[in-house]
């Protein structure tokens, strides 16, 4: 089978073209994987979805460091084609989707029953293959941790990339008023399209009097809930919208820069941060993603959230996905397809 190996950590955008050596390569040979267990699953991929966490663990930046050689990937989506003697839920020619570990950037991959899901009827494969880690993180934190009620005001930095749009989109969804950050006019009209109520353009103007002018016409107090997987600069200033009492979900630093939440107006304000790393939860919780992932496919197939896809490559085009992560080029998410049914869909 085809599948991408990493042989060493680096940066993946290098192209297979360049003097550099790039950190993975394309196999044709690698060993279709076989079942584990009596309860195990093979999936043949149709899609599989690229993240910044990949980005990094390539580079080996992430908080989790694989062993090399290893095939990197997470959420995806596929058809089963084997299953274990044990296997109750699901037959072969289901449509599924999960979050591996590792190894979703391969034409076939194994699972134990417990960590898939149906795709239902009605849902694209593309569109399930993007939806575990982004929109999972995004519901999660705004759902369960920061419990986020209609009326509320949900700041969401970096809102036009994967996670920042699934939070634009589940805040609407609750019945919030969000006010969107993001860099372009494309990026702002793209938001504004999915009836955001206010987008601010930090490079075209100070966030602090843009909101805090939006706030005032609204008759609001401050902002209830920041989503932040940006970090630096933006948070600081984030932070001087907050309204009392307000929770603040910390879920990366896409800027490269840890912010520094003081902890003494943490105390004045009430304030609540949530550190999120929605991956854990396989370990420590799996009940709430079980849940919070059937949910999300629920308001998939009807329409309740839909899901932008930016960019679509194929294996052997993997530093060009990597290289639209690292460019913030994304508008949405940035997607491999494994087989030609799925491409052909786009």
């Amino acid at each position: 089978m085809e599948a991408l190996i990493v042989n060493k950590l680096g940066d993946p955008t290098t192209p297979p073209s360049s003097a550099a050596t790039p950190p993975f390569s394309l196999s044709k040979t690698t060993p279709i994987p076989e079942l584990t267990s009596p309860t195990s699953v093979r999936i043949r991929v149709s899609a599989t979805s690229l993240n910044y966490a990949n980005y990094l663990q390539v580079l080996g930046k992430y908080q989790e460091k694989a062993p090399l050689p290893f095939i990197p990937g997470s959420d995806y989506s596929g058809v089963v084609s084997a299953v274990g003697d044990a296997v109750t839920k699901f037959r072969v020619g289901d449509r599924v989707c999960s979050l591996a570990n590792l190894g979703s950037f391969a034409q076939f991959l194994v699972a134990d029953q417990s960590e898939l899901f149906k795709v239902p009827e009605g849902c694209d494969m593309v569109a399930a293959a993007a939806l575990p880690v982004a929109y999972g993180t995004s519901h999660v934190g705004l759902v369960h941790r920061a419990q986020l009620k209609r009326g509320q005001v949900l700041l969401v930095l970096g809102a036009a990339g994967g996670v920042g749009l699934s939070a634009v989109q589940i805040g609407k969804v609750c019945g919030a008023i969000v006010i969107a950050v993001a860099r372009g006019a494309e990026k702002m009209q793209f938001l504004k399209s999915l009836g955001v109520d206010h987008v601010v353009d930090p490079s075209q103007s100070d966030i602090i009097p843009n909101v805090k002018e939006f706030l005032k016409a609204r008759k609001l107090k401050g902002v209830d809930v920041l989503y932040d997987p940006v970090g630096g600069k933006l948070t600081k200033d984030a932070l001087k919208l907050l309204n009392w009492g307000a929770n603040i979900l910390v879920i990366g630093f896409a800027s490269g820069e840890v912010p520094v939440i003081p902890a003494n107006i943490a105390l004045v304000k009430n304030w609540t941060v949530h550190g999120l790393y929605w991956g854990s939860y396989r370990i420590h919780c799996p009940s709430v993603l079980e849940s919070s992932l059937q949910q999300l496919l629920s308001w998939l197939a009807s329409g309740l959230i839909s899901i932008n896809i930016s960019h679509t490559y194929s294996l052997a085009e993997a530093h060009l996905a990597f290289a639209a992560i690292k460019d913030r080029k994304v508008i949405g998410k940035v997607i491999i397809t494994l087989d030609d049914s799925a491409r052909s869909k786009l």
